[in-house]
């Protein structure tokens, strides 16, 4: 179990990098989003068994998170079409979770659907597009820098517990996704920096690494106050919760289509130059949606 949550948990770390993937869909879709917060929300009450549960999906995230930085965001600008539609596929997988979930759909239901599908359409479009390579803070040189970094954290990482905000898109509305980003990707370099014995350029990405301790801070104070909030929700409106899941989920394979898939698609052609092309999709379709009924029931 501590294995196959650590691989859910690594999931999770890709969708909270890759902009317009949502770490908690993921969660919801890999059968964690529940557990993971009724494990924040009463980690006073039993924190060994939190803890228990818990570890192996952060580290799970934190491996997802540097993979993110370096391989899967190559893999997304090198063959969008394949990654995007594996993504889609993932999300695909999830809908018989969600529907088991609703039961049956009433008008309130659908409305909420529309809405939270709407909304996370909207927030996309504001969010724009903002490069890696925009930092806005480089590292750490005053109370200000702490208190911005601090608020990004609240900001970005709390809304993000609420099931199809991306963390991403967050961080690109307040114009600090190139600054965590970098962070995060020279934390890896750090690590390498270490372990080959080249200390000068380690305290250079230390710099930047340490923009990721304030960050931290609000994200750990925003995530908690969220998921109280969601655990009651879930607790007394499951199925409207869900409602709103469902409209999300739908929302987000159309943005994945619009990033990844339709921008890679072949501008020219007859049917036989598409074939290729509508067999890659169809088998990533496949694939990722037979991984996310596997973890489901993992």
């Amino acid at each position: 179990m501590p294995l196959i949550n650590a691989l859910k948990g690594a999931l999770i770390g890709v969708a909270l990098v890759i902009p317009g993937l949502s770490g908690s869909i993921f969660a919801v879709i890999v059968g964690l989003y529940e557990p993971l917060l009724k494990a924040i929300a009463q980690f006073k009450q039993d924190w060994r068994q939190a803890i228990g549960f818990l570890w192996p999906i952060g580290i799970g995230a934190g491996i997802g998170v540097l993979l993110s930085t370096k391989v899967i965001l190559w893999l997304c600008t090198a063959y969008p079409l394949a990654a995007y539609s594996f993504f889609i596929g993932l999300v695909l997988g999830s809908l018989p979770f969600i529907w088991r979930k609703l039961k049956k759909l009433n008008w309130q239901q659908v409305l909420i659907a529309i809405a939270c599908g709407g909304l996370m359409l909207l927030i996309t479009k504001i969010g724009g597009h903002q490069n890696e390579s925009d930092i806005a803070i480089k590292q750490l040189t005053s109370l200000q820098d702490f208190g911005m970094l601090t608020f990004t954290g609240f900001f970005s990482v709390s809304l993000m517990v609420i099931p199809g905000i991306s963390g991403s898109i967050m961080l690109m509305i307040i114009k600090q996704y190139g600054t965590v980003y970098h962070a995060v990707s020279q934390l890896l370099d750090l690590l390498v920096y270490l372990v080959t014995g080249r200390f000068e350029q380690a305290g250079e990405a230390f710099k930047s690494v340490a923009l990721l301790l304030p960050f931290m801070l609000g994200a750990v104070i925003g995530t908690v106050i969220v998921a109280k909030i969601m655990h009651y929700l879930l607790a007394h409106y499951a199925q409207y919760v869900y409602a709103g899941v469902l409209g999300v989920i739908l929302a987000a394979i159309w943005i994945l289509a619009e990033t990844g898939v339709v921008p890679a698609w072949p501008a020219v052609g007859g049917l036989t130059a598409l074939l290729g092309p509508i067999a890659l999709i169809a088998v990533m379709l496949v694939l990722g949606a037979i991984a996310t009924i596997y973890f489901d029931r993992a």
